[in-house]
C-alpha cells in the first residue's frame, strides 16, 4: 500500500530528474510564492545552500480517541550536478513508535522492515556477561530519527516516515507535539492535524511555538487555522518561506503544540470497541483528595552546584506552598553525608513546619559525592516507620520523591545491589518517583527504581527549565484521588488484557486498559472498577452494549477518515491526498493498535522489572513478537531496508533476486546507495554513524596501501620484514572448521583477529586431498568497549552497542570514535582501529564456481603501528621481528630437505627454499623464502597452538 502511495506522490510531483541548468533557477526551489516576493536575504540563504534543498515537508496527523497516527513526507532536491549527502531527520515524541519508513533514491524504492535485534555476542571465555553493564548503563531517550543518504546530481530523494503514539493526559489535558526543525527554510511546509473523539473535545488551543534554542513569540503561530464541525477538529499550519524566515532563518521553528481535553461523564469511563478489541479510558473527576505522606530526597552533591541547585530550591519553595494541611512530609539531603530535616518523623504541613522546611532548603550547600543507596535507605526507613505508627491514618498515599543529577559514587555503587536494597526497604508499602537532571545521570537506574516501586520517572535535560519541570512533575502526582484501583471485566469474555491493577490515580491523569474480546457473540460486557478514596472503598460497575459501541466507534473512524480526505482534496496536492489515504488505512484498525501499543509498553516495563534471566527472556520474547506484529521500532527491534524496487509512474516491477543481497541487508541503488536508518529509535542510539555513498571502485582500490604481510588463498601466508628486506612465506594445512589466530594483541592494543577455514575438494592430479580457505575473518576490539566485526564474502557484521549489517556488494562506510569500517562493493573491506591499526580483507567471489572453488577471503595487514611489540598470532608474532639468512650447512647436515638457505628467526634455524607467490588478488608476484611443514620452526610452537575454539575468542595474548 505504501509503495503504491509513493507512486501516487511522485506522479503528482514535478519530474523526478531535472535538466542540467548552470544558472540559478528559482523553479528548482518550487516555491509556493512568486520569486519577486521573496526578500533578498531569504534568496541569499537559499542560494548559499550546499546541501540538498527541502522542496516539501508535509506532516499529517490523525488523532482518533487520543491515539495519534502521524505521516511525514519530505522531498529533497540536489540542485547541483555532483552527488551530495542529504540528512533526513525528525524529532519524534519519546513515547512514540516508528511504524514505517520508506524512501526513493535514484528512481528506486526502499521499503523498511522491522527485524528483531540480535543478541549481543557472548564472551568466549566461559564467563557470563556482566548484566550490570548492559541493564543499568545510562542511555539517552531516543527522540531523533535520522538517516543519511547520497542523492545523485540534479535528482530528488523522497522520504516517508510514519509513527504512532497514545497521547497521555497530564494536568487535565492532552498535548500533541509536532517537531518542526527541518534545519533549513522549506519551499512548502504544511502541518495538518485532525482530531476526532467519541467524547466532545473541549478547551482546544494552539500554544506558541516551543523551543529551547530560540525565543518564540507568545502568540499563536502565524497562518494557524482551527475549525470544528460536528466534533471533528482541524488544525493547519502552513507558513511560506518568508514567514518561516521571520520565525527562524536556521529552519528551527520549534514544537507545534496542540492542547485539549474531552468532556467526561461521571461513571465507569469511555469504552471503544472495534474489530474484536476494546479500549477503556477511565478518568474520574469530582472526588475528594486523598492525603499524602511524602519524603523529598534531594541530591546536594558537588555536581548540583550553580543553576541546578538554584532551580531545585525554587521549585521546592513552590511545592511547599502547595502542600495541603492533611499532608505529612519530610526532607532529606544527601552527598557524602545524609541529613534529615526532622529525624524520625513526618510532620504535618502546617505554616510553621513549611517555614522551617524552607530554611532547611535554603541552607543546602552542594559538596561531596553521591550516596544514592544510603539516601534511599534513610528515606524508606523514615516513611516505613511513620506508616507503622498506630496513630497514622490508614487511608493515605505514601511516596518518596527522589532527585539526583549523577551516578552513585559513595557507599553502594552497583546498580543491581541498589535496586535490590530499595525493594527490600520499600516492601511494597509506598512508591518511589524519580527525577534525573542533566546528562550525567544514570537514567536507567532511576527508571528501574521507579518501575519496580510503582512510581514514575522524569528526565530533565541540561538546557531545560528544571524549576518549571519539577513543579510540573509534582503537580502531576501531588493530588492523589484514588489508590488500589482494580479494573475487572466479564470472565471468559475478554483476554490478553493490558495492565488492570494500578497503585494510584492522580488528578488530571487517565487510566487506559485494552484487550481482546474472546466472545464476539456477547451482547454486552460487564465492567467493574474498585478503588479506595480516603476512607471509602469505591465500586463502579455497569454493562456496556458491545454492538452499539462497535457501531459508534466505526462512525468516529469514518468521520476521521472523511475529514482527512476532505482536507487533502481541498488542498489539491497528490502528497496530501496520498498521506490522507495512508493514515486512513491504519486508523481503521486503531483500537487493535492501541492494544498493541500498550502491550509493547507493558512488556518493556516488565522486562526491566524482571528478577531472573528466564523471566527477562520470556518478557523480551513477548515484547519482541508484538513489536514485529505491529511493525513497531522499539528497543528490541531494528529497522532495515528491503531490496530496492524500480519505480515507474504506472507500475512496480518486482525486485530481481540476488543471492548476494539478502533482504535483511542494506541494498544498493543503481546511482547512489542510501544509508540504512539509525537502527534503535524507541531505544538507545548507536554510537556509530553509518554513511553510504557510491565510490569509483578503481580509484578506491588504487588508494589502498597495505604491506605484503597476509594470509590469502589456500591459505598462503606471506610475511614481510622491512628492516631485513626479506619476505618469508609458508602454508598452513588446516582442517575445515578450524579457527586460526592471526593477530593476538588483546591485552595491549585490545585487538584480536581470527579466521575460520572452509574446505573444498582438490583438483584432479593435485598432491593435496583438499584445499582450505578463509570463509570468515573476525576482528575483536576491546577498547573503549567490546566490539565484534565479522567479515564474510557477502556481508560485514558489526556487533557492539548496536548491531549493523553491511552487504559486501555495496559501497559503504561506518565510522566511530576509534573504529571505522569501509566496504568497496565487491572488492574489499578495510577495518581501521584508532588510526594506527588497519586490516584489509579482500573479497574473492565466483559467479559460476567450479566444484573446486569456494567464495573466500584474503587477509592483509595495512598498518601495524598501533600493535604492541608483544603481539602474537600466526602473522602478529613477526610484526616486530627481524630475520637473517644463514649460510648453507655442510652437505648432509640438512638431511633430505635440500634447502636453499637457512633463516635465523628468534635464534632458531629454519630451512627455506625460494618460491614465488601471487598476492593482491593475483595482481602482483612476490619472491619469498618458503618454510615447509606448516611453518615448523618458523612460528613459535606448532600449528595446533594457533587453533582456537571460537571465532571471537581472544585467548591468552602472552603465548600462542
Amino acid at each position: 500500500m505504501l509503495l503504491l502511495l509513493l507512486v501516487l506522490l511522485l506522479s503528482c510531483s514535478p519530474g523526478y530528474r531535472l535538466q542540467e541548468d548552470s544558472d540559478p533557477d528559482w523553479g528548482d526551489f518550487d516555491l509556493d510564492l512568486e520569486p519577486r516576493r521573496v526578500p533578498r536575504q531569504v534568496k541569499t540563504i537559499l542560494l548559499k545552500e550546499n546541501k540538498p534543498h527541502i522542496q516539501e515537508l508535509s506532516i499529517k496527523t490523525s488523532v482518533i480517541s487520543r491515539y495519534a497516527f502521524t505521516a511525514v513526507f519530505c522531498s529533497m532536491l540536489n540542485r547541483h550536478s555532483a552527488a551530495a549527502e542529504a540528512v533526513f531527520q525528525i524529532q519524534i515524541p519519546a513515547a512514540a513508535y516508528v511504524s514505517n519508513f520508506t524512501m526513493i533514491i535514484g528512481g528506486r524504492v526502499y521499503q523498511s522492515e522491522v527485524r528483531p535485534k540480535e543478541k549481543a555476542a557472548k564472551p568466549r571465555n566461559g564467563k557470563a556477561k556482566n548484566r550490570e553493564s548492559s541493564d543499568t548503563s545510562s542511555e539517552p531517550e531516543v527522540e531523533l530519527f535520522r538517516t543519511t543518504v547520497s542523492i545523485p546530481g540534479r535528482n530528488r530523494a523522497v522520504f516517508l516516515l510514519m509513527y504512532e503514539e497514545l497521547l497521555q493526559r497530564r494536568l487535565g489535558s492532552y498535548e500533541l507535539v509536532t517537531s518542526l526543525r527541518p534545519l533549513q527554510l522549506v519551499s512548502r511546509l504544511s502541518l495538518d492535524v485532525t482530531i476526532v473523539d467519541h467524547a466532545p473535545v473541549v478547551d482546544l488551543e494552539v500554544l506558541p511555538l516551543r523551543s529551547e534554542k530560540i525565543t518564540a513569540k507568545s502568540e499563536v503561530p502565524i497562518t494557524t487555522a482551527v475549525t470544528n464541525e460536528n466534533n471533528v477538529w482541524k488544525v493547519t499550519f502552513s507558513p511560506n518561506i518568508v514567514q518561516q524566515a521571520q520565525i527562524s532563518t536556521s529552519g528551527v521553528l520549534g514544537d507545534f503544540v496542540i492542547r485539549y481535553d474531552v468532556q467526561r461523564d461521571t461513571g465507569i469511563g469511555d469504552i471503544q470497541v472495534l474489530n474484536g478489541h476494546f479500549v477503556h479510558y477511565f478518568a474520574p473527576k469530582d472526588l475528594p483528595v486523598v492525603p499524602k505522606n511524602v519524603v523529598f530526597v534531594i541530591d546536594s552533591s558537588a555536581s548540583m552546584l550553580g543553576k541546578k541547585m538554584r532551580q531545585t530550591k525554587d521549585a521546592l519553595f513552590t511545592i511547599l506552598k502547595d502542600l495541603r494541611p492533611a499532608d505529612h512530609f519530610n526532607f532529606i539531603s544527601f552527598s557524602n553525608r545524609i541529613k534529615v530535616w526532622q529525624p524520625n518523623a513526618l510532620v504535618p504541613a502546617t505554616p510553621l513546619n513549611v517555614r522551617d522546611a524552607k530554611k532547611f532548603i535554603y541552607t543546602l550547600i552542594p559538596n561531596g559525592g553521591t550516596n544514592i543507596d544510603g539516601a534511599i535507605q534513610t528515606g524508606s526507613a523514615l516513611l516505613r516507620d511513620y506508616l507503622s505508627d498506630p496513630n497514622t491514618g490508614p487511608n493515605s498515599v505514601s511516596l518518596i520523591i527522589f532527585l539526583t543529577d549523577g551516578r552513585p559514587t559513595i557507599g553502594e555503587t552497583q546498580s543491581a545491589s541498589i535496586l535490590g536494597n530499595t525493594r527490600s526497604a520499600v516492601q511494597e508499602k509506598f512508591c518511589i518517583f524519580t527525577i534525573g537532571i542533566g546528562n550525567d545521570v544514570d537514567y536507567r537506574l532511576l527508571e528501574r527504581m521507579a518501575l519496580e516501586n510503582c512510581g514514575m520517572t522524569r528526565r530533565i535535560s541540561e538546557e531545560a527549565d528544571a524549576s518549571a519541570m519539577l513543579k510540573g512533575f509534582y503537580n502531576e502526582i501531588g493530588t492523589p484521588l484514588l489508590s488500589d484501583i482494580r479494573v475487572n471485566y466479564t470472565q471468559n469474555s475478554v483476554g490478553y488484557v493490558t495492565q488492570s491493577l494500578f497503585t494510584n490515580y492522580f488528578n488530571g491523569s487517565e487510566i487506559v486498559v485494552a484487550g481482546k474480546l474472546t466472545d464476539r457473540s456477547a451482547e454486552s460486557l460487564h465492567v467493574q472498577v474498585t478503588a479506595s478514596n480516603n476512607e471509602r472503598l469505591i465500586t463502579m460497575e455497569t454493562d456496556v452494549p458491545l454492538r452499539r459501541l462497535q457501531a459508534e466507534t466505526e462512525k468516529h473512524v469514518k468521520a476521521a477518515t472523511a475529514a482527512v480526505d476532505a482536507g487533502a482534496k481541498a488542498v489539491g496536492s497528490g502528497v496530501t491526498q496520498g498521506l490522507g489515504s495512508s493514515l486512513g488505512s491504519v486508523a481503521a484498525d486503531f483500537v487493535r493498535r492501541v492494544w498493541g501499543f500498550l502491550s509493547v509498553k507493558e512488556g518493556l516495563r516488565a522486562r526491566l522489572r524482571s528478577r531472573s534471566s528466564r523471566e527477562r527472556e520470556e518478557q523480551t520474547q513477548q515484547a519482541t513478537n508484538l513489536s514485529l506484529t505491529f511493525h513497531f521500532l522499539t528497543p528490541l527491534t531494528h529497522m532495515v531496508l528491503d531490496q530496492p524496487r524500480p519505480l515507474t509512474q504506472t507500475s512496480m516491477a518486482p525486485p530481481t533476486p540476488d543471492a548476494a543481497s539478502p533482504a535483511n541487508e542494506l541494498p544498493a541503488a543503481d546511482d547512489e546507495p542510501p544509508q540504512k536508518p539509525d537502527g534503535n529509535l524507541g531505544g538507545p542510539v548507536s554510537s556509530l554513524s553509518s554513511r553510504m555513498g557510491k565510490a569509483e571502485s578503481g580509484s578506491v582500490r588504487k588508494s589502498i596501501t597495505v604491506s605484503k604481510t597476509s594470509a590469502d588463498g589456500d591459505p598462503h601466508f606471506v610475511v614481510e620484514f622491512p628492516l631485513s628486506k626479506l619476505t618469508v612465506c609458508f602454508n598452513i594445512n588446516g582442517e575445515p572448521g578450524d579457527v586460526l589466530r592471526l593477530v593476538s594483541d588483546h591485552q595491549y592494543s585490545g585487538v584480536t583477529v581470527n579466521g575460520r577455514l572452509i574446505g573444498a575438494p582438490a583438483p584432479p592430479g593435485s598432491h593435496k586431498k583438499q584445499r582450505t580457505y578463509f570463509s570468515s575473518v573476525a576482528v575483536v576490539m576491546d577498547r573503549p568497549r567490546r566490539t565484534y566485526i565479522e567479515v564474510t564474502p557477502t556481508k560485514v557484521i558489526l556487533d557492539g552497542r548496536d548491531r549493523i549489517v553491511l552487504p559486501c556488494h555495496a559501497t559503504a562506510a561506518v565510522e566511530g570514535d576509534r573504529l571505522s569500517v569501509a566496504v568497496v562493493g565487491g572488492a574489499n573491506v578495510t577495518v581501521t582501529v584508532g588510526g594506527n591499526i588497519s586490516f584489509v580483507i579482500l573479497l574473492h567471489r565466483y559467479k559460476n564456481p567450479s566444484p573446486y572453488q569456494r567464495d573466500h577471503l584474503g587477509f592483509y595487514i595495512g598498518n601495524s603501528a598501533g600493535l604492541s611489540p608483544r603481539c602474537h598470532g600466526l602473522l602478529g608474532q613477526f610484526l616486530h621481528e627481524e630475520v637473517g639468512v644463514a649460510p648453507l650447512p655442510a652437505p648432509g647436515d640438512a638431511g633430505d630437505l635440500n634447502p636453499s638457505a637457512f633463516l635465523k628467526v628468534k635464534e632458531r634455524s629454519v630451512p627455506v627454499v625460494r618460491k614465488s607467490r601471487r598476492i593482491y588478488d593475483g595482481k602482483q608476484n612476490v619472491d619469498c623464502w618458503f618454510a615447509r611443514n606448516n611453518a615448523e620452526k618458523l612460528i613459535d610452537g606448532r600449528y595446533e597452538d594457533y587453533v582456537t575454539a571460537q571465532l571471537f575468542d581472544t585467548g591468552n595474548t602472552n603465548n600462542a
